[in-house]
């Protein structure tokens, strides 16, 4: 439809990496870009091979169980992989597991490749016919064009259709069919003055540029399927940043990220100048094919970079190294794809002794050492522009660890008005296992920052912190101008006691609790939608409903443990115990490895009284995750009974990994009570009064000593202290005079 008018466009279009994004297989493809696989490759017992012979091709599949043939039906990709479907039952289209590296010309595991090299946790393949390789579930939003996957949750099903395979003109553009009419229509030679359409590039902001490219090249979650060029990121996608184990804790790529979230870390961007129009084609294309003309494209703000890239760069001009995308958008490979680091940061070899983060000079000179780059890069720069990156990098690297010995730096890093948005949103994500309070008012004055991105993990992690004030804040939230706060907002307030939102106008919260409920559906077919929506019922109580959504997401994910997990505590509150029971055995049957399957197993055998059962899951809990101040916190209640020593060193263990919680804190010290140990109670309690003044049983337990050692001044003036919190009040408050009157009068 567009040709006809747009031959030239046309012609750079085709042959594209977005035109061929998807194609249909045929020989003539074949011919031109596969070649004969040597030999079978053995994926979890199975052999494999490609037949690629006349117009059919085939995965042929050997097993104990005889030979399986998959008929390859489409093409993904072609940059660096080719990939090939195959439809199975029920509409599905599968990635068969052998993919294909233009580089390299050779068949290899598709799955394997993208095992990621976590420093502290586990990854294996996934099995080729589970749902992250379904195109229908997973991957068919940037590779086809005007798609339709028909989904048909009665049958767990799709009739998939749509208008055409790769990335086409309306994609970007916007419907034509009006575009076409009125041009048809205008008399010849004429160009109508409303084109019908939506052209992009020079008519958008730089924003809405890069957010039209960002609905593919970005770790997303979805919100709706119905974004339209000119439409704004976060009313359709959430996005994924560095809580997230994919990147380093710098931000560089360790798994793969699609560019968006380090793209908005750039200065380039930041400035407001540029987009991704400045250096790719509409058609994905990079414009600059030499060092000096790509050098161009860093133009006009690096003007004097670019006129003596040797002084800047210290490699001679025209050389690879002095290329400004050789030190600024370093290439990696995972899973056999090639991708650029589009954060503009310049190289960092401390990142990498540090953390192990690719960096520029090493991907260069291989055979050199990290600690040799870092001596040239100190020597040639006389500012440490490794410094401010070190610093946010430790700070992420610590909230992973759940380390929180710096939150103060990390709660003063949210409030610098000119923090980074992608650390200050991983930041707020990752505080959400930290238990100490210090950091609610931060969390709470970033409703307010000017990214949507980080007022909306803001309200979602501010549902930890059911108060008044915080269900104001977030009440206020659900009339946001971004979707995505809105609805993260709503969904926040949904586990929150009622008579915390009575009083206040709750239209904008009624309608952005639907707009939450669409934002699940835009996904039917995918086990988050239902695991979301069970945990949005749970907080509201709605047990059969959250039952029947945690059910859905378990069948949507046979091997997905955390839905069985929330299962589990759902029929644990509806009081159905065995099937609280049975949940977590398919979980450990799935993943016997897995700490809060062990950890909510040893809560419910606590529960029923079978404490050896529950002290063998809580410890095997404890042993997977050091960090999981819970489950010490657990064992010690189940062991103070006979077993007071082992009790005392869990919770000690406990306050050790929370030691701003008031509640390991009080019962290490009920613990040392019980043992007579008072200085070392008294010391624990001292803290604990000046650290959270609020936890009224702190002051109880100091008087009760003071008073059992006859010491009744100390014992009352501790009363006296409590009584001087204003939060204290109705029956506490009447209970401390009580026994302030008690003591006065013997």
């Amino acid at each position: 439809s567009c040709r006809k008018c747009h031959e030239k466009f046309y012609e750079l279009w085709a042959p594209s990496h977005h035109g061929l994004a998807m194609q249909p297989y045929s020989e003539k493809f074949a011919l031109k870009n596969l070649s004969q696989q040597t030999h079978d490759i053995t994926i979890e017992g199975y052999q494999y091979g490609a037949e690629i012979t006349g117009e059919n091709a085939w995965v042929v599949e050997k097993g104990a169980d005889g030979v399986s043939k998959y008929h390859i039906d489409h093409v993904m990709g072609g940059k660096n992989v080719y990939y090939f479907l195959t439809l199975l039952e029920r509409g599905r289209l599968q990635t068969l597991p052998l993919a294909y590296d233009t580089r390299k010309k050779e068949w290899f595991d598709m799955a394997k490749s993208g095992v990621r090299h976590f420093s502290n946790l586990n990854d294996e393949p996934v099995n080729w016919k589970e749902w992250p390789y379904t195109f229908n579930t997973s991957c068919y939003g940037c590779h086809v064009s005007q798609i339709s996957t028909n989904y048909d949750p009665r049958n767990d099903s799709y009739n998939t259709v749509w208008k055409e395979p790769g990335i086409n003109c309306e994609t970007c553009h916007g419907p034509a069919q009006e575009h076409i009419r009125v041009c048809e229509e205008a008399p010849k030679g004429t160009i109508p003055k409303d084109l019908r359409l939506k052209r992009g590039g020079r008519d958008f902001t730089h924003e809405q540029n890069n957010a039209t490219c960002s609905t593919c090249h970005a770790k997303a979650i979805a919100l709706s399927n119905n974004f339209k060029p000119g439409d704004r990121f976060f009313d359709h996608f959430d996005l994924v940043t560095l809580e997230n184990p994919d990147y380093y804790p710098d931000g560089r790529d360790l798994g793969e990220n699609y560019t968006y979230t380090t793209w908005i870390m750039s200065p380039c961007v930041k400035s407001g100048k540029i987009d991704c129009l400045h250096c790719h084609t509409s058609s994905g294309r990079y414009k600059f094919k030499t060092a000096d003309v790509a050098n161009g494209a860093c133009l006009p703000c690096h003007q004097d970079k670019v006129d003596a890239p040797n002084q800047h760069t210290h490699h001679k001009k025209g050389s690879s190294g002095a290329r400004c995308v050789a030190c600024h958008m370093p290439s990696t490979d995972f899973a056999r794809m090639r991708r650029t680091d589009h954060s503009m940061l310049p190289p960092t070899p401390s990142a990498t002794i540090e953390f192990e983060s690719p960096n520029a000079c090493n991907i260069c000179h291989e055979d050199k050492s990290p600690q040799w780059a870092d001596v040239h890069v100190r020597k040639w720069r006389d500012r440490n522009h490794q410094g401010l990156v070190l610093e946010r990098a430790r700070l992420i690297d610590d909230a992973r660890k759940r380390d929180w010995t710096r939150l103060d730096e990390m709660l003063a890093y949210l409030d610098n008005d000119l923090h980074d948005t992608v650390y200050a949103n991983s930041l707020i994500r990752l505080l959400r296992t930290c238990e100490d309070s210090r950091k609610w008012p931060a969390i709470c004055r970033s409703l307010k920052d000017p990214s949507p991105l980080v007022r909306s993990s803001a309200a979602e992690t501010l549902a930890q912190n059911q108060s008044p004030d915080t269900a104001k804040a977030l009440i206020e939230a659900t009339d946001d101008d971004f979707l995505l706060v809105r609805i993260r907002a709503a969904a926040a307030l949904a586990g929150f006691p009622k008579k915390l939102v009575q009083g206040q106008d709750l239209a904008g919260v009624r309608k952005a609790t639907q707009e939450y409920m669409d934002s699940l559906m835009a996904r039917p077919d995918h086990w988050s939608s239902h695991y979301n929506l069970g945990n949005f019922f749970l907080n509201q109580g709605k047990l059969q409903a959250a039952l029947a959504a945690f059910e859905t997401s378990s069948k949507l994910d046979p091997r997905g443990v955390t839905p069985l997990v929330n299962l589990s505590i759902a029929y644990a509150r509806a009081g159905s115990i065995d099937k609280a029971e049975d949940s977590l055995e398919r979980a450990l049957k799935i993943d016997p490895k897995n700490s809060a399957a062990h950890f909510n197993m040893g809560l419910l055998k606590a529960e029923i009284k079978d404490l050896g059962a529950a002290e063998k899951h809580l410890k095997t809990s404890l042993e997977l995750d050091p960090n999981l101040g819970e489950a010490a916190y657990n064992l010690s209640v189940i062991l103070a009974g006979n077993r007071l020593s082992e009790a005392l060193e869990f919770i000690k263990k406990a306050s050790l990994i929370q030691p701003t919680n008031a509640r390991y804190a009080y019962t290490l010290a009920f613990y040392y009570f019980q043992q007579k140990d008072f200085n070392e109670s008294v010391k624990v309690l001292k803290k604990l009064t000046l650290d959270n003044p609020a936890y009224v049983n702190s002051y109880l337990l100091l008087a009760e000593i003071y008073e059992n050692q006859g010491r009744r001044k100390e014992a009352t003036d501790t009363l006296h202290e409590a009584l001087k919190n204003p939060s204290i009040t109705g029956p506490v408050r009447e209970a401390l005079q009580a026994r302030i009157k008690r003591f006065t009068s013997q």
